[in-house]
Protein backbone atom coordinates (compact mmCIF):
# COMPACT_ATOMS: atom_id res chain seq x y z
CA UNK A 1 0.00 0.00 0.00
CA UNK A 2 1.20 3.51 -0.87
CA UNK A 3 0.09 6.69 0.87
CA UNK A 4 -0.08 9.78 -1.33
CA UNK A 5 0.38 12.94 0.73
CA UNK A 6 -0.52 16.25 -0.93
CA UNK A 7 0.11 19.50 0.93
CA UNK A 8 -2.48 22.03 -0.24
CA UNK A 9 -2.00 25.77 0.27
CA UNK A 10 -5.19 27.67 -0.50
CA UNK A 11 -5.11 31.17 -1.91
CA UNK A 12 -5.78 33.89 0.71
CA UNK A 13 -9.41 34.39 1.78
CA UNK A 14 -10.64 31.36 -0.17
CA UNK A 15 -10.76 28.75 2.62
CA UNK A 16 -14.55 28.74 2.94
CA UNK A 17 -14.99 28.60 -0.82
CA UNK A 18 -12.40 25.83 -1.07
CA UNK A 19 -14.03 23.75 1.66
CA UNK A 20 -17.47 24.17 0.10
CA UNK A 21 -16.12 23.39 -3.37
CA UNK A 22 -14.22 20.40 -2.02
CA UNK A 23 -17.35 19.03 -0.34
CA UNK A 24 -19.52 19.70 -3.39
CA UNK A 25 -16.92 18.76 -5.97
CA UNK A 26 -15.70 15.80 -4.00
CA UNK A 27 -19.04 14.15 -4.48
CA UNK A 28 -18.12 14.16 -8.16
CA UNK A 29 -14.39 13.90 -7.55
CA UNK A 30 -14.91 10.94 -5.23
CA UNK A 31 -16.80 9.17 -7.97
CA UNK A 32 -13.84 9.84 -10.27
CA UNK A 33 -11.07 8.64 -7.97
CA UNK A 34 -13.00 5.70 -6.51
CA UNK A 35 -13.23 4.17 -10.00
CA UNK A 36 -9.47 4.22 -10.48
CA UNK A 37 -7.49 1.00 -10.38
CA UNK A 38 -5.66 0.60 -7.08
CA UNK A 39 -7.62 3.28 -5.19
CA UNK A 40 -8.20 2.38 -1.53
CA UNK A 41 -9.36 5.51 0.36
CA UNK A 42 -8.89 9.26 0.82
CA UNK A 43 -9.35 12.00 3.42
CA UNK A 44 -8.79 15.75 3.77
CA UNK A 45 -7.38 17.34 6.93
CA UNK A 46 -7.11 21.06 7.84
CA UNK A 47 -3.98 22.37 9.56
CA UNK A 48 -4.54 23.90 12.99
CA UNK A 49 -1.44 26.11 12.87
CA UNK A 50 -1.80 27.50 9.33
CA UNK A 51 -5.32 28.52 8.35
CA UNK A 52 -4.87 28.11 4.59
CA UNK A 53 -3.04 24.76 4.73
CA UNK A 54 -4.64 21.36 4.18
CA UNK A 55 -3.39 17.84 3.63
CA UNK A 56 -4.98 15.32 1.28
CA UNK A 57 -4.21 11.68 2.03
CA UNK A 58 -4.96 9.03 -0.58
CA UNK A 59 -4.18 5.34 -0.21
CA UNK A 60 -3.27 3.44 -3.39
CA UNK A 61 -2.42 -0.21 -3.98
CA UNK A 62 0.90 0.67 -5.62
CA UNK A 63 2.77 3.78 -6.72
CA UNK A 64 1.95 3.36 -10.42
CA UNK A 65 -1.78 3.32 -9.64
CA UNK A 66 -1.40 7.01 -8.79
CA UNK A 67 1.52 8.23 -10.90
CA UNK A 68 0.51 6.51 -14.13
CA UNK A 69 -3.02 5.10 -13.80
CA UNK A 70 -4.58 8.21 -12.29
CA UNK A 71 -2.25 11.07 -13.23
CA UNK A 72 -2.15 10.08 -16.90
CA UNK A 73 -5.91 9.52 -17.19
CA UNK A 74 -8.69 11.67 -18.63
CA UNK A 75 -10.32 11.39 -15.21
CA UNK A 76 -7.39 13.26 -13.66
CA UNK A 77 -8.04 16.22 -15.96
CA UNK A 78 -11.62 16.33 -14.71
CA UNK A 79 -10.44 16.04 -11.07
CA UNK A 80 -7.94 18.83 -11.65
CA UNK A 81 -10.56 21.17 -13.13
CA UNK A 82 -12.72 20.87 -10.02
CA UNK A 83 -10.20 22.07 -7.42
CA UNK A 84 -6.83 23.19 -8.75
CA UNK A 85 -7.74 26.89 -9.11
CA UNK A 86 -7.71 27.20 -5.31
CA UNK A 87 -4.04 26.20 -4.90
CA UNK A 88 -1.08 28.55 -4.62
CA UNK A 89 1.50 27.19 -5.06
CA UNK A 90 0.70 23.92 -6.80
CA UNK A 91 0.55 21.12 -4.20
CA UNK A 92 3.62 19.22 -3.15
CA UNK A 93 2.81 15.53 -3.60
CA UNK A 94 4.87 12.76 -2.04
CA UNK A 95 4.39 9.02 -1.65
CA UNK A 96 5.03 6.95 1.47
CA UNK A 97 5.13 3.28 2.30
CA UNK A 98 4.72 1.55 5.66
CA UNK A 99 7.72 0.27 7.57
CA UNK A 100 7.28 -3.08 9.27
CA UNK A 101 8.23 -2.47 12.90
CA UNK A 102 7.55 -5.96 14.15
Amino acid sequence: MILEVAILYIKPNLNSEFEKAFKDAFKDASKIIKKMKGYISHELQKCLEEDNKYILLVKWGKLEDHTIGFRESAEYQEWKSLLHDFYNPFPVVEHYTSIDLV
